[in-house]
């Protein structure tokens, strides 16, 4: 089940006649100032709603001050697309979560991460959001809280931008860096999921090389991605090594076998020029080992590609523990001795239930 998308629907035979469809957010100048003249107003308005909407962060097209009173009036009720805060919570080390309602009345949860600079009280060097693609997630993977609630739909491209514009509203802070690893697999709402990397790097103004999508790998998914030739960076979660341990960890690698993967992830670095990020969540006992460590070492040997280690983040649901320091530095240091690119990711927001994994669109 697929929520309507913000599109702008285009004849293909005169592209001039193009309909947009609210809500408004994540709509380019151009699909604004065709808009706006449908509804009667010059083209330039296109520029300022586009303005109100991306840098003031207008939630109601009555409260755009540069437009008329009475057209203001009888728009007032055309959706620009934002949801409302739901709650807020702080972790310690400065994360904030978020909980969203949207218009439906469904819970998302995203989560905004800065970084600070290295003086320690200094002004916010980096401010990364972590954004959800998903109502819920249909993976199911064992090890993290998100699939344990089921999964309800995709969300769309103004859902996925106002994640961003949110965060950034709260921090008083242009945002950055955006990971989609929050909610959801990316690759199965990829139309969406496109449209809104579009809009956070062209009409936002966030670089393409500081977003992020994860997936856990969907079956020719991953070579239809890279065949936009983005400059994005794609994190894959693989957290085993081999293919009996992947199933046990993540149902979906059943029907989609670990050398498939990896062989889409080779096609993917051959068509886009950049090197894919594996994510490797480590589970104390299960996929920790230093054997662990050498059967991937051999799996990515001669792959353009780097390792991210993600000590695990505890859930209520499964007894999984976290591997401690010695171990997660045995792990690395094997990795290390066969020229495998590796750093080890603490994830940020633990005490908030807002870490890697933990993501479940409520309180705790």
């Amino acid at each position: 089940m697929s929520a309507t998308p913000l599109v702008s629907q285009v004849n293909s035979h005169n592209p001039e006649k193009s309909e947009l469809i609210p809500p408004l957010l994540g709509a380019t100048v151009a699909e604004l100032s065709t808009w706006v003249q449908q509804q009667g107003q010059p083209a330039y308005r296109g520029k300022q709603l586009h303005e109100w909407i991306y840098d003031k962060g207008a939630r109601s097209l009555a409260d755009i001050s540069v437009f008329s009173k009475q057209w203001r009036k009888e728009v007032a009720e055309i959706p620009i697309g934002r949801s409302i805060l739901h709650y807020r919570s702080v972790a310690p080390d400065g994360t904030v979560k978020y909980l969203l309602r949207l218009a439906d009345d469904q819970i998302i949860e995203t989560v905004g991460i800065p970084t600070f600079a290295e003086a320690g009280d200094g002004p916010k060097s980096r401010l990364t959001v972590c954004v959800s693609t998903q109502v819920g997630c249909p993976m199911a993977c064992d090890f993290c809280a998100t699939g344990k609630g089921g999964f309800k739909r995709n969300l769309a491209r103004h859902e996925i931008v106002d994640q961003v514009l949110t965060v950034q509203e709260d921090f008083q802070q242009r945002v950055s860096n955006v990971v989609f690893m929050g909610l959801g697999e990316p690759l199965l709402n990829t139309e969406n999921v496109l449209a809104a990397l579009k809009c956070l790097n062209q009409d936002v103004g966030i670089g393409q090389r500081s977003l992020t999508v994860s997936t856990v790998g969907i079956r020719d998914r991953i070579r239809q991605f890279a065949q936009n030739n983005l400059q994005i960076t794609l994190a894959v979660s693989l957290h085993a090594p081999n293919q009996a341990l992947r199933e046990k960890l993540i149902p979906s690698a059943r029907a989609y076998p670990l050398e498939d993967l990896l062989a889409e992830c080779r096609e993917y670095v051959e068509i886009t020029g950049r090197r894919v990020t594996f994510e490797y969540v480590l589970l104390a006992g299960v996929n920790d080992l230093p054997e662990h460590a050498l059967q991937l070492a051999k799996r990515l040997r001669g792959f353009q590609s780097h390792v991210n280690l993600i000590p695990y983040n505890p859930i209520q649901e499964v007894d999984y523990k976290r591997p401690n320091r010695d171990r997660i530095q045995a792990f690395v240091n094997v990795l290390k001795q066969q020229n495998i690119a590796v750093t080890v990711r603490y994830s940020r927001g633990l005490e908030a239930d807002a870490a890697c994994g933990q993501l479940r669109a409520s309180k705790n």
